[in-house]
């Protein structure tokens, strides 16, 4: 058995690019959008 680079095992593996290709945009999403509700201003109430 020929040594992988270990970039190599990881492009190999489809499962892992799976769930990395969901995982990253919902964190990256959500905490986008928690950031944003921080930073809006409190609605003014007449």
């Amino acid at each position: 058995m020929e040594n992988k680079h270990p970039i190599q095992r990881f492009m190999d593996n489809p499962w892992l690019l799976l769930i990395l290709g969901l995982a990253l945009p919902i964190i990256s999403y959500t905490l986008w959008g928690l950031v944003e509700l921080l930073n809006i201003a409190p609605a003014q109430l007449p």
